[in-house]
């Protein structure tokens, strides 16, 4: 260690000895009953090599275990966790926090300097309410449009993961399902996130993390304004089941008078409709990717014109929020519209030519059972002897044009009239055995 336990110096006396550590909601984890040890001047920190307390603990099932790194001194100069060193108010690291508020501090280094600055710190620490960050830190602006729009709303627990097993990695693990480590494969030791280290996070320089955000950042959308003016409402979008208009309008007023508010809870949105156009685009410009609500990061885009929403509702394939919707595999074409109806023309069910007579097919009904039939010569004819063969329908249409109508009585006409013959058959051959008659009319 950096001094003796049993010196009994300034900075003996200036060792750090707290009740609770200093963490984000990510390293405590997600239970809110857990059990900590404590080790009074366990270790040195890593930063300013002053020893102090150790907290230890598991932050849920499946997790490791994590202790803290650096001592509450070097975590409240820099407004971060004494674990992952990630910032406590945004979630991001030292190097993302000071490119966005244009923060630029200085930690000196060599161990002369560094103690000397920290003695400093830990006077103006004392001297503040403990609320706000020291430092130049504490001199820069309050929030930051890139910082807003990159900050972590709920916490990230599979950073708690364990390590990856190494005897897995070799095949040479036996321990199975019991083994507290992971057995995954591992990521590419080429990858610029695999070189992570403390120190460097803390003083914000190489952090492959950071610059990794910082590119994202560099790359994050726009939202431009519509280029018609009649426009003043903006879209806001999962909103859940813990916003309530009250929340909305509390945030969106201070941008201008607000005309209405739609909320539509089946779709999770909302529509926000102000009076002037200008007071639209500030709200527009100031929540874009940067709107929380409850922990809720809110989707915020322009409105629609009334024009523009009843041209998309008439296309196929759009939803009522204007989003398009795949097509589903697997489903026939579109149909082709039917035929117009002619209202006033005859109703030709079985296509037969106009000009052709109706005693072409004159058949008689056979008498009831239990009556016997007319001798030949009376009565009316079975069949009429001269009718000539029924010429092929002229007036068909082409195929593919057919109406479901037509078919429909087509086909029950057909069947109607081959029970008929069948019927007039079997009475005709029956009267001809009554008579002793050798003809028989074949069905």
């Amino acid at each position: 260690m950096a001094t003796s336990l049993g010196s009994n110096t300034y900075n003996r006396q200036h060792w750090e000895d707290a009740d609770f550590p200093i963490l984000c909601q990510t390293c405590l984890g997600e239970n809110p009953y857990i059990r900590m040890t404590k080790e009074k001047y366990g270790k040195e920190c890593k930063i300013c090599a002053r020893p102090f307390t150790v907290f230890r603990w598991c932050p849920g099932t499946r997790m490791r275990f994590k202790k803290t790194e650096v001592c509450q001194t070097c975590s409240k100069m820099k407004n971060v966790c004494q674990t992952c060193l990630l910032d406590l108010e945004y979630g991001l690291p030292i190097q993302v926090r000071d490119t966005g508020l244009s923060v630029k501090d200085e930690v000196p280094r060599s161990d002369v300097n560094k103690e000397y600055y920290t003695q400093n710190m830990e006077r103006e620490i004392a001297n503040s309410d403990g609320t706000r960050p020291v430092g130049q830190l504490g001199k820069a602006p309050s929030s930051s449009d890139m910082l807003l729009k990159l900050a972590r709303t709920t916490p990230y627990y599979k950073r708690n993961r364990p390590h990856i097993c190494s005897f897995w990695v070799k095949g040479e693990c036996k321990r199975g399902e019991e083994c507290p480590y992971r057995h995954e494969k591992p990521t590419d030791p080429e990858d610029p996130l695999a070189d992570q280290n403390i120190k460097d996070r803390y003083y914000g320089i190489n952090d492959p993390v950071a610059d990794k955000l910082l590119k994202r950042a560099s790359t994050m959308p726009r939202l431009d304004p519509p280029e018609d003016k009649s426009i003043s409402t903006l879209y806001i979008g999962g909103l859940g089941d813990t916003v309530t208009d009250g929340e909305l309008k509390s945030h969106f007023y201070q941008f201008g008078e607000i005309r209405t508010i739609t909320i539509v809870q089946r779709q999770q949105c909302a529509f926000i409709q102000f009076a002037t156009r200008q007071a639209a685009e500030m709200a527009a410009e100031k929540s874009f990717n940067k709107l929380i609500i409850n922990g809720r990061r809110l989707t915020v885009k322009w409105g629609r014109s009334q024009a523009a929403r009843g041209k998309e509702g008439g296309k196929e394939g759009v939803s009522e929020m204007g989003t398009r919707l795949d097509p589903i595999p697997g489903l026939p074409g579109a149909l082709p519209p039917p035929p117009a109806l002619d209202e006033e023309a005859p109703a030709n069910y079985f296509n037969l030519d106009p000009s052709s007579s109706p005693a072409i097919m004159n058949i008689g009904l056979p008498p009831p059972p239990g009556i016997n039939p007319p001798p030949p010569g009376y009565g009316p004819p079975m069949f009429h002897p001269m009718a000539p063969p029924v010429p092929p329908p002229m007036t068909m249409r082409p195929p593919g044009f057919v109406r479901a109508e037509d078919y429909f009585w087509k086909k029950h006409a057909a069947q109607e009239l081959v029970i008929l013959l069948h019927t007039t058959c079997r009475a005709a051959n029956e009267s001809c055995a009554m008579r002793g008659d050798s003809e028989s009319f074949t069905q």
